[in-house]
């Protein structure tokens, strides 16, 4: 017996996350009753919303509940550990005796009921779950996916497919969401210091990894980016860009802003491959997403022909517009080591352009914990907009805001609102690049109006 036995109806709280909004579409996709709470409406809860039938509110009260979700008999309430505890719905349903469950434990639980492919690290893992949803999908195996972003292919963090039991699901660590998981093959692209609110220290990540690396199933296998260390569970392969591994990619070749490449495995070579994205970091990406397809029985030709049809993922290193005068980019880069990561890929594409980077901290807590290491990465560019943190689940702590990253940055910076940024934003140059997971992924479509407004008047 399972939680989602006799389930008609289920309701989540926190519904416009992009990992819960997947899991809504896909039980609505099933033909259960769906409709959710998020305290921000947003283009993917207005999609879901209008093109999907699940019913979204905005408030947080009690009676925006609907009569058939407040059941315990049939009706399964799911929510996200980014909601705040004294949040009126969630304990709503806790003081009637419904178990809200982790988003985690139900996508664990259908995990179970396919072969899963589990793509964890604390960056690399949306693009690359996202790149092999892709192959798989383009190739004679098929796949199902649970993505942590939206695919520019798919147009969705969502795909089904019932002609085959492999399910790609993104391993999130945040509250180790992933520990739920039982992979038939997982990946681990990386596992820096991040969700110091949730672990307190490194030693406590990389034991949680560890933990993850030993659910994969006995048969499974696991494959682990080189210079990473898994001690309590056999590795089964290690891959790298540019160092020689077990599977790696090398012989790279920028061609209009795009690389073209050789991929080794232990099966035989690749050679001449082209990726549809921009960025070195996504080849390392591609050589793990390549090394999983393949091992599912994907073919070195299905790989050829739909590695340059990937369009990426939404606010992964997308360039929104691009003249002779500007290129405008937006990315989700959140972290130094992903900061660091973009911002080196586009000095290599670009070694010659004005960079300019507009960057909004993400959460009190990351902040206070990496403000050094934020300003060295941001420094890697010619001048730095900084936007005020942006708190998603948290509450304000004492000291803490850009400042203490602005202090330490060594290249010009300011501190500028929303705004002031768009009136500024006539007076970028060169490339100028967005950042952040917050509500920063509002700004590049206001800089790019204003920036078009500008051109008309000229």
């Amino acid at each position: 017996m399972t939680i989602l036995d006799n389930v008609k109806n289920v309701y989540f709280v926190g519904i416009g996350g992009i990992g819960m909004s997947a899991l809504a579409r896909y039980f609505k996709l099933k033909g259960y009753n769906v409709a959710g709470y998020d305290r921000t409406q947003t283009p993917l809860t207005e999609k879901m919303a209008r093109e999907e039938g699940i019913s979204v509110n905005y408030v947080d009260d009690e009676r925006e509940i609907a009569e058939i979700y407040r059941n315990a008999e049939d009706t399964l309430v799911v929510y996200t550990p980014a909601i705040p505890r004294d949040n009126r719905q969630l304990n709503f349903f806790i003081d009637r005796g419904m178990k809200p469950h982790k988003r985690s434990e139900v996508l664990g639980l259908l995990s179970h009921a396919g072969k899963a492919l589990c793509i964890a690290g604390t960056h690399g893992k949306t693009t690359t779950s996202t790149l092999l949803a892709w192959l798989l999908h383009n190739s004679h195996v098929k796949c199902s996916a649970f993505l942590g972003g939206i695919s520019e292919n798919f147009g969705s963090n969502l795909l089904v497919d019932t002609s085959s039991d492999y399910i790609v699901i993104e391993a999130d660590e945040f509250d180790r969401s992933f520990l739920t998981l039982n992979p038939e093959k997982a990946v681990i692209t990386s596992m820096d210091a991040d969700h110091m609110d949730i672990y307190g220290n490194r030693d406590s990540i990389i034991a949680a990894f560890e933990d993850f690396a030993c659910n994969v199933v006995p048969a499974g296998k696991l494959f682990v980016k080189k210079g990473l260390e898994i001690k309590k569970r056999r590795v089964d392969g290690y891959y790298s860009l540019n160092d020689k591994a077990d599977f790696y990619a090398d012989n790279l070749r920028l061609e209009n802003g795009l690389y073209s490449f050789d991929y080794h495995g232990r099966d035989g070579d690749i050679l001449n491959l082209k990726l549809g994205v921009p960025g070195m970091v996504n080849i390392e990406n591609a050589t793990a997403a390549i090394t999983v397809a393949l091992d599912c029985g994907v073919t070195a030709d299905e790989i050829r022909a739909a590695l340059p049809a990937f369009k990426g993922v939404h606010r992964r290193f997308n360039i929104i517009s691009a003249s002779e005068d500007l290129i405008l980019i937006d990315d989700y880069a959140h972290h130094p080591k992903e900061i660091e990561a973009t911002l080196k890929s586009v000095r290599r594409i670009w070694p010659d352009r004005y960079l300019t980077v507009v960057f909004q901290p993400h959460l009190y807590s990351r902040t206070r914990d990496f403000a050094p290491e934020f300003a060295q990465s941001l420094s890697l560019a010619d001048e730095v907009i900084l936007m005020n943190i942006y708190p998603a689940r948290e509450k304000p702590i004492p000291n803490v805001s850009s400042d203490i990253i602005m202090d330490k940055i060594t290249v010009p910076v300011r501190l500028m609102t929303e705004n002031e940024i768009v009136e500024a934003a006539s007076g970028f140059k060169g490339i100028a690049i967005t950042m952040g997971a917050g509500d920063i992924d509002k700004l590049p479509i206001k800089i790019y109006a204003k920036l078009n407004v500008a051109k008309s008047a000229a």
